[in-house]
């Protein structure tokens, strides 16, 4: 069943009223891939009447009033990406192109969508029923953040948007507990996950600098974020209070992690594995042909690299779904009538770190990081998990091929001296199509060290030896897609040459895949954007600015002219 989005399907259900509804900036496609479809599902699962609106226009009541009011709430997301960095370049020129558009044109996805729709329902919808913003919009803007776009610090997006409550992070436990509460007219203030605005402040949670002052002083805005970061452990982390003006953000401590077995029921609810018929007529969703055969084995990543907002938003811990349940969704995708043989993807924000885990993790740990300055001991990295997986889903008669295209780390390949090397050897015999992502990001170690990563300029090449001479011997001609970043904090020209001359002499190739870093809220590479400082060594820091020098050094790189010569 998909989650009704007409009047007609409401009919069909003999629903007269909906208990939610989720607006959404993607089109809804059922699948555990669309967070939407995922809030939506399990709500309904548990008992809630639920409909979806994707892209409303924002010209009129037609879409947003299509399936009337809510009894218990709305619920509005940006979608999958912060609705700034899919309609805007690092460079901010426009998109053209948005895959999670009907007909690939991006012309539905306004910018601030998560505003504009909570600006919309304001404006048609004359009732008290609360309005919830959630989704990576909504949990990476919560607190008071730099905006690259606007080139300053913003409010809380809770403050800007006018909803009444936000929820943080993946959402599942959150909005159920949400829902009931509502529905059951009880007290939400204390639901973990949860954003609200008082005109109180909460005397035992820790005090922000308040907007005003961190919008006055990078001193201020550092301590602020220094303070956010170290309270996104469930187990650990201390309620935030936040003044705005005369009022006060109230920062609920973050959800507990789902256990394995809560995190297999988020993935096994009935999706359909296909675009909802009424945005499918619409025009073809680029996304679709992708994540409809591919599936999600995990959530959370330890990594922590500087730029990346997943730790903050789907949190450090690695938690891995069990085989049965992986198996079990395999054999529904096998099953449809479309279905070519083939799983493009099993993975999750780093496919190899599946079913790996430190056994002495209780988010109480005072390391700062798993893997920088060096892997810690206590993690556990052996990929035995995740090849018991892999094969254990290639016993299914329909599925012909494997792959694995969500990118992996290397360097956890490498470091597993019991199955590493049989990762790297299965990868170039059975799970790569022809190419395999891997991200160093960069080979500078003074780049790297803001990075937040460690890269060894021997164990990219290692690595890349290894794999092209499991290759050869399986009789295949496959490559490595190398995913280096221009234009981060700390760069210079001079890192990006001695990049290109890596590249060129020791890889032989000239990347293609080159981005320029985009600052997004809440992270700790933003914050050295913004400032111009790196808290880790209490240092000034070089940061290119102009949108010229930043595409200078990436062409340092960029060399579309010369083929690779592997």
């Amino acid at each position: 069943m998909y989650i009704p989005t007409t009047k007609i399907e409401l009919i069909e259900l003999d629903w007269e009223e909906l208990d939610v509804i989720i607006v959404t900036g993607d089109a809804y496609i059922d699948t555990p891939y669309d967070g939407a479809a995922v809030i939506g599902k399990w709500l309904i699962k548990n008992g809630f009447k639920v409909g979806i609106i994707s892209q409303p226009t924002i010209k009129s009541s037609e879409d947003i009033l299509r399936l009337g009011i809510p009894k218990l709430f709305w619920g509005v997301t940006a979608g999958c990406v912060d609705s700034m960095v899919a309609n805007y370049t690092a460079t901010n020129k426009r998109r053209n192109l948005d895959d999670l558009t009907p007909g690939g044109q991006n012309i539905l996805r306004p910018d601030r969508a998560t505003i504009k729709y909570v600006n919309l329902i304001r404006q048609y919808c004359k009732t008290n029923v609360p309005i919830v913003i959630g989704g990576i919009e909504a949990s990476l803007r919560r607190i008071a953040h730099y905006d690259y776009w606007d080139n300053k610090i913003r409010r809380s997006i809770l403050f800007d948007s006018k909803a009444d409550f936000l929820i943080y992070g993946m959402a599942e436990k959150s909005i159920l507990e949400f829902a009931e509460a509502i529905k059951n007219h009880q007290d939400v203030s204390n639901i973990r996950g949860l954003c609200y605005i008082s005109k109180a402040e909460k005397n035992d949670y820790i005090q922000l600098p308040s907007f005003e002052e961190v919008s006055k002083s990078n001193t201020k805005f550092i301590e602020m974020f220094e303070i956010f970061y170290s309270n996104n452990e469930p187990s650990s982390s201390k309620g935030l209070c936040q003044k705005t003006g005369d009022r006060y953000l109230i920062h609920n401590p973050p959800q507990f992690y789902p256990t394995q077995s809560e995190l297999d029921s988020y993935f096994e609810l009935d999706f359909e594995y296909d675009a909802h018929p009424f945005y499918k007529q619409k025009g073809k969703i680029n996304a679709l042909e992708t994540i409809k055969q591919s599936i999600i084995s995990h959530r959370g990543c330890f990594g922590e690299c500087n730029f990346c907002a997943i730790a903050i938003h789907q949190g450090r811990k690695v938690v891995s779904r069990s085989v049965q349940s992986i198996v079990r969704e395999a054999q529904i995708i096998s099953s449809k009538p479309d279905f070519n043989g083939i799983i493009y993807d099993v993975g999750g924000p780093s496919a190899n770190m599946y079913g790996m885990d430190c056994k002495q993790f209780n988010e109480h740990c005072n390391a700062r990081r798993c893997l920088y300055p060096q892997k810690c001991k206590n993690l556990s990295n052996n990929h035995n998990n995740y090849l018991k997986l892999l094969e254990e889903i290639a016993k299914i008669p329909k599925i012909r091929k494997i792959f694995i295209s969500s990118g992996i780390r290397f360097d956890l390949a490498l470091n597993d001296k019991v199955n590493g090397e049989k990762f790297i050897r299965l990868l170039a015999e059975k799970y790569v199509s022809g190419q395999l992502k891997i991200a160093p990001e960069h080979i500078s170690n003074n780049v790297l060290s803001a990075m937040g990563k460690k890269v060894n300029k021997e164990d990219i090449t290692i690595f890349r030896n290894k794999f092209m001479e499991y290759s050869k011997k399986a009789g295949k001609k496959q490559y490595l897609t190398y995913y280096f970043m221009a234009a981060h904090p700390g760069c210079l020209p001079d890192d990006m040459i001695e990049l290109k001359n890596f590249s060129k002499n020791e890889l032989r190739i000239f990347p293609e895949q080159i981005q320029i870093f985009t600052p997004t809220p809440s992270t700790y590479s933003t914050l050295m954007y913004y400032t111009e400082y790196n808290p880790f060594t209490n240092k000034k820091i070089f940061v290119e600015k102009s949108n010229q020098n930043k595409q200078k050094q990436k062409d340092i790189l960029l060399n579309k002219t010369n083929k690779r010569r592997e």
